[in-house]
Order: structure tokens, then C-alpha cells, then sequence
């Protein structure tokens, strides 16, 4: 396909420096939302253990939820029962102290003489530190002023997206499969940037566009509350509301047998029940339908009458919604991966990462390509790179390694800090800032070549303690805590990335020593003048804005 020079020329330009303005705060939203595809394996990892030997049978729940009322008669407003408990929900019951669930949360089951077993646990202040770098890019401002900036670095991202593919349209079949390894490694990096940004562009579009709507969701949200409340609210709460505060609610399995007359393939995972002033008790039921995406991370919900157990609210129920909650659903769904299970999540997982690498190897590799550029015309002089691509190094090295060590080092925290202080939230957003800060300094007061290999090395070591706070745990009786089975998930991915970055920094130092001088990674040792066989060789064929990302 051919496209005219000067239209190729001015949508590289566009994808650069679209790509350079916005790729240090998607490098935080993509190697944060990466981590937060497995927050419920980080919380539990982050979390003491509930020791649980039986749980209170279905049957007995009514006497369950007596004793806690009594003892507890503010859980009356906002409860949970959970159907089948497990690692992710451990108790038959439980509520939380706080709104929105930000405060502590009680579990509570009957023991086998009918006591009333309660254990209380602190919420997960690690994951809610990396779901906020996520979704406000690590600025540290209140969340209202952040959306707003995120929508903006998400929309000129989708423009970088669109000029990217139309630069790399004229050359698409003769390079997409291309790899060059050898020792021009900038060309080499450039292909694997080229072909990662290619294959993982359906994912960064939707990516830009549901962060658009998120991020200026407030009259997406105001529409959708308007119609809920003309059609998908029924009538007959206010019309039953005095006959209903004389009567039981049904018991939870008569609520699941009238959900599976209702909605034959909804699972139901726990029902929420809480008190409404005018109503009474209500209900929602929350549940997944293996065939739909689903809005929120786990789980849809389902609006239920407690006392006749007819669905009152299907807006957010997956297979009962109708076209307007589908298409904000599908929004939620696409972003999170809230569909097609744990294989999904992989996928979203690693992606992510990806997408992480491609706006710390874009940067990088314009840098290089920029000098080169200015190098036209004057082949016989060796151009310097510029106090601004300097800077931009410095900043793309910090920031990119500071949040990587920052996030490893304050989840590294999260089962020895309890045995310190009670203020758990705040040390880890001091830590993790405190790490991701000194990084970016270190990087401008070594410079992007030598503070690219230390500063590796520091995010291998950050994040080798992951697993190695897990292995006191197991030795050391009172330090931390280890739950076994599945929480290893979380080491195991650790000692992976651990030894990624050792290998990267071995990878960016074998760089440094063939650096031509006045590159980026030039840093002016004996060491690097004497690999004059190892020089990596000029070219100007090579043009970082080639790629679709």
C-alpha cells in the first residue's frame, strides 16, 4: 500500500510525540492494571489467614444472622451471606464497619455448640494502592481531578494508535514478521516494539476508549441512573412496602430456587441484604453467567424482592440486561477482562505488561532515532544528544523502574508492616512513593545508561522480596503469614519478573558496551571505547515512529 512521504512523515511526528507526552503515565496505568488482574490472589496474599474448620450450614443461617444482630446490630444495615465460602469469601457471613467497603470487615460463622465464632480483618491497603496508580496514572491528586487527566492522556493515546497504523501501513507486509537480530540491537528493538505494538493493537484500543468513557463516566453514569429508575425499578416495592415490614424475608435457598425458576444459567456466589428506611430489608443477589461479561470484577448482581424473591432490578445482571446496561456492561467488561475466566485474565495479564515495555522501549528508541535525525547532512560529525533527550531518558528510566520498584517493594511490606504500626494504608503509600521518588532522582544523577543497569538491578532485588518475605513467613513463627496453595501464585510470578529484570539489566549493560559515543547509552568508560568490534554501526534507516503504538 502506498502512502504519499509527506502524509507518512506527518502522522510519525504525531504518533512520536503523542507517544512521548503520554507514555510515562501509561507505562503506570499498564504495569499497574496489569497487577490488578489478579487482586483477589494479592489480597489474600496480603491478608493474615482465617483459620475456618466447618462452616455454618445453609439451613442454620437464620440463627447465624440472629446471634450476629444481636451482638452486632449495626450489621443489620449491609450484610452478606455467602452461598458456598471459600478462599475468596471464607465465612458464611460477613459485613463491613465502613462505606463502600473501606473499613473493616467481620466475618462470622456458628461454632459447633452454637457460639458465635467472629474474626475481624483490616482491608487490603496494597491493592488499593496499585488499583488507584491504575486508574489515576500515580498522580497524586484527589481522584475528581485525576479521572479527567487520565481521559485526556487515553484519547491523545487512541490518536497515537490510529497514526501509528498509518505509518506502519506502507511497510506492513514486508516487516510484520521481521525480526533483525544482530549487533545493530537498536533495529532489533525497534522490530520487537514494531511487532509488539502490532499484534496487541485490538487490546490498546479498547484499552483508550473504555479509559475515555471512565474517565468522563459522571453523565454516562446519569443517563444510565434515570433509566434505571424509570424502567428497571418496580413499582410494587412502594405499593407492598407496609405489607413487607411484617413479614420474614425468605431464607437463601428459598431465594436461589426462585432466582433458578427466574434465570435458569445465573450462579448466585452470596446475597447482600440491607436496610432501606421506606423499604425495609432489600436484597441483591450477585452471581455470573458463564456466557456474559460482567461489570463489575468478579461478580453482576441481581436487584431481588427478600420476601417474594422476584427480580426487582436486572440492570446489572449478566443475561437479563437489556441493550442500554449491555452496552455500558460491555464497557466494564473489555477494560477489566470480566469474561472468560482465569485464561482471560492471563491474557490481560501479560498484555499489559507488554504494553508496559512498548512505552519504555518507544521512548527510548526516539531518543536514539531523534539524534540521528539531526545527524542528516553533517554524516562526518558526530551529533550530541540535546539537554532534552537527556532528560527524557533520565525520566523514562526513573519513572518506568521507580514504579515497577515501588509497587514490588510496598507489596514486599504487606505481611510485616501489621507487626508495626496500625496506620498499614499510609506506609504503604509512603513506601511506595519514597521508592518510586529516589529512583527518579537516582536516574537523572547518574544518567539513563548507567542508571538504567543499577536501577534494574535494585527493581530485580525489590521484587526477589515478594518471595522472600514468604519464605521468612514459613520459618519464622510471628513473621508475616503464609496461606498455602494458591497464594504462592503471587511468589512464583514475583521470582519470574525477578529474573526478568536481572536479565534486562545484563541485556542494557551488553548495550552499553557497544554504544557508539554521544548515544543515549553512551557513558564514556575505557570499557566502552575498547569494543570498537562490538560498535553498533549508524544508520538512519532506522525510524522509531514506524511502529502502531
Amino acid at each position: 500500500m502506498k502512502i504519499r512521504s509527506d502524509i507518512v512523515r506527518m502522522y510519525r511526528d504525531i504518533h512520536s510525540w503523542v507517544g512521548i507526552v503520554c507514555g510515562l503515565a501509561l507505562f503506570i496505568a499498564f504495569y499497574a492494571g496489569a497487577i490488578t488482574m489478579f487482586e483477589a490472589p494479592l489480597k489474600r496474599w496480603a491478608s493474615p489467614p482465617m483459620h475456618v474448620t466447618e462452616h455454618t450450614p445453609l439451613e442454620r443461617t437464620p440463627e447465624l444472622v440472629e446471634k450476629v444482630l444481636a451482638e452486632y446490630p449495626k450489621a443489620a444495615l449491609n450484610y452478606d451471606i455467602t452461598l458456598a465460602p471459600d478462599l475468596e469469601r471464607p465465612a458464611r457471613m460477613s459485613w463491613n464497619s465502613g462505606p463502600r467497603g473501606s473499613g473493616t470487615t467481620y466475618y462470622a460463622e456458628l461454632a459447633q455448640d452454637g457460639s458465635l465464632l467472629v474474626h475481624s480483618e483490616g482491608p487490603s491497603a496494597v491493592g488499593q494502592l496499585v488499583d488507584d496508580l491504575h486508574r489515576q496514572i500515580g498522580i497524586l491528586v484527589d481522584h475528581d481531578i485525576a479521572m479527567p487527566i487520565m481521559g485526556i492522556i487515553s484519547f491523545l493515546y487512541f490518536i497515537a494508535l490510529v497514526s501509528g497504523v498509518i505509518v506502519l501501513l506502507p511497510t506492513l507486509v514486508k516487516d510484520l514478521f521481521i525480526l533483525r537480530i544482530g549487533k545493530n540491537l537498536k533495529r532489533m528493538w525497534l522490530d520487537f516494539h514494531n511487532a509488539l505494538g502490532l499484534f496487541s493493537l485490538p487490546f490498546h484500543i479498547i484499552m483508550a476508549l473504555t479509559a475515555v468513557v471512565f474517565a468522563f463516566h459522571d453523565q454516562f453514569y446519569d443517563a444510565q441512573g434515570a433509566l434505571l429508575a424509570k424502567n428497571d425499578r418496580i413499582a410494587m416495592e412502594e405499593e407492598h412496602a407496609e405489607l413487607h415490614r411484617n413479614q420474614v424475608p425468605l431464607n437463601p435457598q428459598q431465594i436461589v430456587a426462585r432466582l433458578k425458576e427466574q434465570s435458569p444459567d445465573f450462579e448466585p456466589v452470596y446475597i447482600n441484604y440491607h436496610y432501606e428506611e421506606d423499604h425495609g430489608v432489600e436484597m441483591r443477589v450477585a452471581g455470573s453467567n458463564p456466557r456474559y461479561g460482567m461489570r463489575g470484577a468478579t461478580f453482576g448482581f441481581a436487584g431481588v424482592d427478600a420476601y417474594t424473591g422476584d427480580l426487582t432490578m436486572t440492570g446489572y445482571m449478566p443475561g437479563e440486561q437489556d441493550g442500554w446496561f449491555a452496552t455500558v456492561t460491555s464497557f466494564f467488561a473489555l477494560h477489566f477482562g470480566n469474561f472468560g475466566g482465569n485464561p482471560v485474565r492471563w491474557a490481560y495479564f501479560l498484555l499489559g505488561l507488554a504494553g508496559a515495555v512498548l512505552f519504555y522501549t518507544g521512548n527510548l528508541l526516539w531518543i536514539e532515532t531523534h539524534r540521528k535525525k539531526r545527524r542528516k547532512g553533517y554524516e562526518h560529525l558526530d551529533v550530541q544528544q540535546t539537554r532534552a533527550s537527556k532528560i527524557l531518558g533520565a525520566l523514562t528510566v526513573g519513572i518506568s523502574l521507580g514504579c515497577i520498584a515501588g509497587i514490588s517493594s510496598t507489596i514486599a511490606a504487606a505481611k510485616v508492616l501489621p507487626l508495626w504500626t496500625d496506620a498499614v494504608g499510609a506506609w504503604h503509600t509512603g513506601i511506595y512513593y519514597a521508592v518510586f521518588f529516589l529512583f527518579s532522582a537516582w536516574a537523572f544523577i547518574r544518567g539513563a545508561a548507567r542508571g538504567a543497569v543499577e536501577l534494574l538491578c535494585a527493581s530485580a532485588i525489590a521484587t526477589l522480596l515478594i518471595p522472600l518475605v514468604s519464605l521468612f513467613s514459613a520459618f519464622l513463627p510471628g513473621f508475616g503469614w503464609n496461606h498455602g496453595g494458591s497464594s504462592y501464585l503471587i511468589d512464583i510470578v514475583a521470582v519470574i519478573g525477578a529474573g526478568s529484570l536481572a536479565l534486562l539489566a545484563r541485556k542494557t549493560l551488553q548495550r552499553i558496551h557497544r554504544a557508539p559515543e554521544y548515544s543515549i547509552w553512551y557513558v564514556g568508560t575505557d570499557e566502552s571505547a575498547q569494543s570498537a568490534g562490538a560498535t553498533e554501526p549508524e544508520t538512519d534507516a532506522v525510524n522509531v515512529a514506524s511502529s502502531p503504538t
